[in-house]
C-alpha cells in the first residue's frame, strides 16, 4: 500500500487531482495561450484514472450516435474501449491537434475514454481547499461541475463525470416503482450528502418514492452541520438523534469535507454513532472497501445500484428498530 492510500484511508479529506486542459480557440482580446488560444483547466480524481493513451488518427464523430459527444470505439488491449469528446460534452470550442490524449477512466463499474488536449499533472489537495460551486451553478439543469480549486495562478474545475455517463445512458436511471410503507410504519428519515446535482436528484427522487423523508446536501461539510444541528436539537428535546434521524448516505468525493472524513467525525462522535452510514460512491470496489471500514462505514455500495440503495437502507433500519 503506498503512502497515498494511507492518507486517504485514514481520512484525513484529501485527494489527488489529475488536471488537464482543453484548448479553446478565442478572440485576440482575451490573454491566453500561444497562437491565441486559451486553455480550459479541468480536473478529475486521480483515482479514476487507470492510464492516459494517445488518441488515434482516425477517431472521428459519428452522425448516429446517440450524443454527439460520442466518439465511438477503439481497441485497447483486451477491450474495447468506448471514447468521448470532453470539449463536445462540455460544450467547449477545442482546436485540435497532434497527439491529443484520451484519458481511460473506470468509475461506476464503467470504463470510458475522455479526449482532451492535454494533461499538466497531479495535484494533491485537502477537500476543504475545494469550493462548492454557487447555489445558482449547482441548480441549473445542465451543470457538469462539482467544485473549484486554486493550483497555483488558476483555477481548476472539477468534472461531474457521473452527469456525462447518465447522458450517455451508462447508468441506470430508472425511476423506480413507488413503495408504500407498511400501516403504522414510521416515517425514516434519511440525510444525503452528494455534490453531484443530477446524481442528488436521482437519489432523492428515489427515497421519496421508496417512502422516506429526505434531507440533501451538496457536501461533506454542509451535512456535518446538519448533523450538529440535530444533536443540539435531541439534546434539547431530550431524546436520542436517532428519533430525529434514521440514516446517512453519503458520497465520497465531496468539496470542503469528504465522506470518509464525514463518516469518521460521525462514527467518533458519541452521540451521532448510533447513525448508520452508507457510502455511495463511483469509487468503491473491492480493492478500496478498506477506505470505508476504516472509518466505520455500515456499507458501501457502488452507484450504479441506485436501484438496490434504497433497499439496503430500509433493510438497515428495520433491522435496528426491531432490536
Amino acid at each position: 500500500m503506498n503512502q497515498t492510500d494511507i492518507l486517504l484511508e485514514s481520512g484525513t479529506n484529501e485527494l489527488e487531482i489529475i488536471e488537464l486542459y482543453i484548448a479553446e480557440a478565442d478572440p485576440a482580446e482575451r490573454e491566453g495561450g500561444a497562437d491565441g488560444f486559451v486553455n480550459a483547466y479541468f480536473g478529475v480524481n486521480v483515482a479514476k484514472v487507470l492510464e492516459i493513451i494517445e488518441s488515434p488518427p482516425t477517431l472521428e464523430p459519428s452522425s448516429s450516435a446517440d450524443h454527439p459527444s460520442y466518439l465511438g470505439v477503439i481497441p485497447l488491449r483486451d477491450m474495447v474501449l468506448p471514447v468521448v469528446d470532453l470539449s463536445v460534452w462540455l460544450n467547449v470550442k477545442r482546436v485540435p491537434s497532434r497527439h491529443e490524449p484520451i484519458l481511460v477512466t473506470e468509475f461506476n463499474g464503467v470504463r470510458t475514454g475522455f479526449l482532451v488536449s492535454g494533461v499538466t499533472m497531479i495535484h494533491r489537495v485537502s477537500w476543504s481547499e475545494v469550493e462548492p460551486p454557487s447555489r445558482y451553478v449547482s441548480d441549473l439543469p445542465g451543470n457538469c461541475i462539482t467544485g473549484t480549486v486554486r493550483l497555483g495562478d488558476h483555477f481548476v474545475l472539477l468534472l461531474d463525470l457521473e452527469r456525462a455517463l447518465s447522458e450517455l445512458h451508462a447508468l441506470d436511471i430508472t425511476e423506480p416503482e413507488p413503495v408504500e410503507p407498511e400501516p403504522g410504519e414510521r416515517p425514516m428519515r434519511v440525510l444525503l450528502a452528494d455534490d453531484s446535482t443530477s446524481v442528488r436528484f436521482l437519489l432523492k427522487r428515489n427515497f421519496e418514492r421508496a417512502g422516506f423523508e429526505v434531507e440533501a446536501k451538496g457536501n461533506g461539510e454542509d451535512a456535518w452541520n446538519h448533523l450538529l444541528g440535530l444533536k443540539k436539537q435531541a439534546e434539547e428535546a431530550g431524546v436520542g438523534v436517532i428519533a430525529l434521524l434514521d440514516a446517512v448516505v453519503s458520497d465520497v468525493e465531496m468539496p470542503r469535507m469528504d465522506g470518509y472524513t464525514l463518516t469518521r467525525r460521525i462514527k467518533t462522535d458519541p452521540v451521532l454513532a448510533v447513525l448508520p452510514v452508507v457510502l455511495f460512491s463511483s469509487l468503491i470496489s473491492p480493492n478500496l472497501l478498506h477506505k470505508g471500514e476504516s472509518v466505520g462505514a455500515d456499507a458501501q455500495i457502488t452507484k450504479p445500484e441506485f436501484g438496490g440503495l434504497t433497499n439496503t437502507v430500509r433493510t438497515m433500519i428495520l433491522e435496528r428498530r426491531a432490536k
